[in-house]
C-alpha cells in the first residue's frame, strides 16, 4: 500500500503541470463529455454539498458549481499539493469551493455531512478500494449518492483490440509532451489491473451502498458507478 502511494505521488508530481492538456490529448477531448455525463446523472439540487475526491484540477467541482448556479458547497480533495495549487489557480474566480489535501482511504471530514460524493479517474489510484468506498459511505448523509467515473473493461473484442493498441502509444505521447513516459506506463498498468464493472458493484454493496448500478460509456472504456446511502 505504501509503495503504491509513493508511486502515485511520484506520477502526479511529474505530470501535474500538463495534466489537463494530456487528458485532452489522450482521450481526444472525450473525458470532458464523460464528466458532463457524470454531472447529468447526478442531477444536483441547489444548496447541496459535494465532496469531490481525487479532484485533480477541479473539473467536476466546476461542473457542479455551474449545474447549481453556484448555490452549493464544494470540497475538493486531492492527495497531491501540486494538483491542488493548479486547481485553486484554475478556479480562483469561483466561490464556495474549498480545497483540502487528503486521501480517499482516510478522509478528515465529518460523518453524515455531504449530499454527493464523486470520484473521477481516482479510485484506481487509491491503495485500498474497500477503505476508500467505506469512507465515501461514512461522509455521505443518509439519502446521499456516490458516483464514480473510472476506466473499465470493454466487452466488444474489436473495440478492445483498437483500444489496447492505442494505449501502447500513450507513453510515447507522454514522452513527447511531458518529457517522461514512465507516468503513462503506470497509467496503462493501473487501468489494466483495475476491477471490472460487476466487481466494483460488489465492493460497493459490501460497503453498505444500496441500489448499486453502472452505466458504460464509449463501449465500456469508462463506466459510471452509482450507489446510495439509504
Amino acid at each position: 500500500m505504501q509503495q503504491k502511494e509513493q508511486t502515485v505521488k511520484r506520477v502526479f508530481n511529474s505530470v501535474f503541470d500538463k495534466y489537463d492538456f494530456m487528458n485532452d490529448i489522450m482521450s481526444l477531448g472525450i473525458h470532458r463529455l464523460w464528466k458532463k455525463e457524470l454531472i447529468y446523472l447526478l442531477n444536483p439540487s441547489k444548496n447541496s454539498k459535494l465532496i469531490d475526491v481525487g479532484s485533480g484540477t477541479g473539473d467536476i467541482g466546476k461542473l457542479f458549481f455551474e449545474a447549481t448556479n453556484g448555490k452549493c458547497e464544494i470540497l475538493c480533495i486531492d492527495p497531491n499539493d501540486n494538483m491542488i495549487k493548479k486547481g485553486k489557480k484554475n478556479l480562483k474566480s469561483l466561490k464556495n469551493i474549498k480545497w483540502k489535501k487528503n486521501r480517499a482511504e482516510k478522509l478528515t471530514c465529518s460523518t453524515n455531512y455531504f449530499d454527493y460524493y464523486t470520484i473521477s479517474f481516482g479510485l484506481r489510484n487509491t491503495s485500498n478500494l474497500d477503505k476508500s468506498i467505506s469512507e465515501a459511505f461514512r461522509v455521505l448523509k443518509p439519502g446521499g449518492r456516490f458516483l464514480c467515473l473510472e476506466f473499465s473493461k470493454i466487452d466488444n473484442s474489436n473495440l478492445n483490440f483498437l483500444y489496447k493498441n492505442y494505449s501502447k502509444l500513450i507513453p510515447l505521447i507522454g514522452k513527447v509532451i511531458v518529457g517522461e513516459k514512465e507516468p503513462y506506463e503506470y497509467l496503462i498498468r493501473s487501468i489494466s489491473n483495475f476491477v471490472n464493472q460487476n466487481e466494483l458493484v460488489e465492493i460497493m454493496k459490501k460497503n453498505k451502498f444500496q441500489n448499486c448500478s453502472y452505466r458504460n460509456l464509449s463501449g465500456g472504456i469508462v463506466a459510471i458507478h452509482s450507489g446510495w446511502k439509504l
